[in-house]
């Protein structure tokens, strides 16, 4: 009989966290990785019985999922983020991969995401399958500060029960994503050495709304998908703003 972790970082996240804590009953046990709350993440988790650990050093997204699954007491760990939320099909799933014989060491998990609260269908969102569920000891997360993934040395299976995923209720929520992404992505990107123009960024902040609004079909999705393509724009146009930003003051 296999047992899983369910692994998590956290910061300042008490209004998501205990609708994903509740959905973890499939855990054998639950991992925080706190990186600096200041809210009641720490005493929620703590009254789910997770093991908590906690830091005050930020290093990126990369080697903070890392660092939480080094923490796990088993190799098979489920990694989910606060705004996210195992389905009860997922855990069924979960309950019964803990007795199965399987001969792969990582799963990517299909995911639904909503968007001020409606389900979003289109704008490249509605082929969302995220590696979650994996052997430790044949995969882990890369060290990238921003848009991290799991880099596996073995074949990959996939598993058709929803993860579901809130990460934007309010636009506020999605503006200050966008600010920090942005920010993170444009110093991952100097670090490999690439440059930009306020040109450059106009453009590629346009042609990322047309691909996520016609291309990839958010016309379909309403005004919300309106309002993703408008801000996925956006959010390529600051960080290569950013980018040009940051190279012009590092050659003064």
């Amino acid at each position: 009989m296999k047992k899983i972790s369910a692994v998590l970082i956290t910061k300042n996240e008490e209004h998501n966290i205990e609708r994903c804590l509740k959905s973890l009953n499939f855990a054998d046990e639950i991992i925080v990785y706190d990186t600096g709350s200041t809210d009641n993440t720490i005493t929620i988790c703590k009254s789910y019985n997770c093991l908590v650990f906690q830091t005050n050093t930020w290093e990126g997204f990369g080697i903070a999922k890392r660092t939480a699954v080094s923490f796990a007491n088993n190799d098979w760990v489920f990694v989910i983020d606060a705004d996210e939320e195992v389905s009860k099909e997922l855990g069924d799933f979960l309950v019964e991969f803990k007795s199965q014989k399987n001969s792969l060491y990582a799963y990517r998990i299909k995911r639904n995401s909503y968007y001020l609260n409606r389900m979003i269908k289109f704008s490249g969102w509605r082929k969302d399958y995220t590696l979650r569920l994996f052997n430790r000891q044949h995969a882990n997360f890369n060290s990238k500060l921003v848009h991290e993934s799991v880099v596996c040395n073995t074949s990959i299976g996939q598993v058709k029960q929803l993860l579901l995923h809130y990460p934007y209720p309010q636009l506020q929520t999605h503006i200050k994503k966008i600010t920090l992404y942005a920010d993170l992505g444009a110093q991952q990107a100097i670090k490999q050495g690439k440059k930009s123009s306020v040109f450059y960024a106009i453009i590629n902040g346009f042609s990322k709304f047309l691909k996520s609004y016609l291309i990839k079909g958010g016309i379909f999705d309403g005004k919300e998908g309106l309002i993703i393509a408008i801000n996925s724009g956006f959010s390529n146009y600051l960080k290569y703003l950013y980018i040009w930003e940051k190279n012009k003051n590092l050659n003064k």
